[in-house]
């Protein structure tokens, strides 16, 4: 089975208000790229990459006059994908969803949020947990409540799924370098909030003895900025169980760092920095397993346009995956 999460930017600008297609050349919301290119590269990037699943982060806005469901659906009569079914969790109201879209000939899918505990509540609700250290319980919410759902296979085995987009730890609106390291503290704070919600969450489902598949954007990885130094370890490492035993760990062999000054890093995310005129990268997306999928031995890989040779030999390919987001996806295929 082929699971695979991708992080598409502003999806929902490509259908109009109403939840339909907008195949034409006007401008997306993604940067030099029109509405028809940007359809055309994702409708080339979810074909390659033919997963069985795919996560998508910052899916179709769902509101009163369109659907996420019924929007990539039709994007996937569109076509003609096999994914033809959809699935949406918690809604929020950020016009980024968390949705699935899946092939129903391999595997059915229910959502399934989990009630949990007054230490790790529901995912709409909110979690009382003390961030500053100062003896005082503060409130945090998930802006994008992760989707739980749960996988049965034709063979009758079941996957639990958890797809998270964790809270960015970037600093908007700051007015001098003071407010901006203050938000950026903030901001680091409300996203390991976040990250200990869900390893808690993945605590509880390891206990079950359930195989458990948690993918999505992390906002974060280790080393990834200054600010891991200040609070010890990153919102993924939380996550994955980091320094726990191994039966108690997620795997995705990317979390890793590679150690050297000349190793080169992977990556799954590419943006644009006006100031420097230049691009950076960035490794924002995993798909974490539980031990239980590690035997036999899953295969990860990083659909980038650049680093993966199978994409940098196939010119329609790799022109897609750089129109058509500014993530690339990440899959694995997990002997079932």
């Amino acid at each position: 089975m082929r699971i695979a999460t991708y992080n598409v930017e502003w999806f929902t600008s490509l259908f109009d208000r109403r939840g339909r297609i907008l195949d034409d050349n006007e401008r997306s919301a993604r940067y030099g790229v029109s509405r028809a290119e940007q359809l055309g590269a994702l409708g080339i990037v979810f074909s390659a990459v033919d997963a069985d699943v795919f996560l998508i982060v910052e899916a179709p806005d769902d509101n009163d006059h369109h659907k996420t469901v019924a929007q990539l659906e039709s994007f996937a009569a569109w076509f003609g994908l096999r994914q033809r079914r959809a699935l949406i969790g918690f809604p929020n109201d950020t016009q980024q969803e968390i949705a699935l879209l899946y092939d129903p000939d391999v595997v059915s899918v229910v959502h399934d949020p989990m009630e949990g505990s007054a230490d790790c509540p529901r995912f709409d609700q909110s979690l009382r947990i003390d961030l500053d250290i100062d003896d005082r319980l503060d409130v945090v919410t998930m802006g994008k409540p992760p989707l739980e759902a749960v996988l049965t296979l034709k063979s009758g085995r079941q996957i639990r799924l958890i797809g998270v987009h964790i809270k960015s730890k970037a600093q908007h609106g700051a007015l001098d370098p003071a407010a901006e390291l203050r938000q950026a503290i903030e901001n680091r704070r409300k996203q390991l909030a976040q990250c200990i919600w869900l390893r808690r969450r993945v605590d509880q489902v390891l206990d079950m003895g359930e195989p458990l598949v948690v993918l999505g954007d992390f906002n974060d990885g280790p080393g990834l900025d200054e600010y891991e130094r200040l609070f010890g370890r990153s919102g993924l490492e939380i996550v994955v169980g980091e320094g726990l035993p191994p039966e108690r760990r997620l795997r995705d062999p990317h979390v890793r760092l590679r150690r050297g000054t000349m190793a080169a890093q992977p990556s799954t995310a590419r943006f644009y920095l006006k100031d420097a005129g230049q691009y950076f990268s960035a490794m924002l997306d995993f798909v974490l397993v539980s031990p239980d999928l590690c035997l036999p031995a899953p295969a990860w890989r990083i659909w980038h346009p650049f680093d993966d040779p199978g994409c940098y030999r196939v010119p329609e390919l790799r022109e897609a995956l750089v129109q058509a987001s500014d993530h690339f996806p990440v899959s694995v295929d997990i002997p079932t």
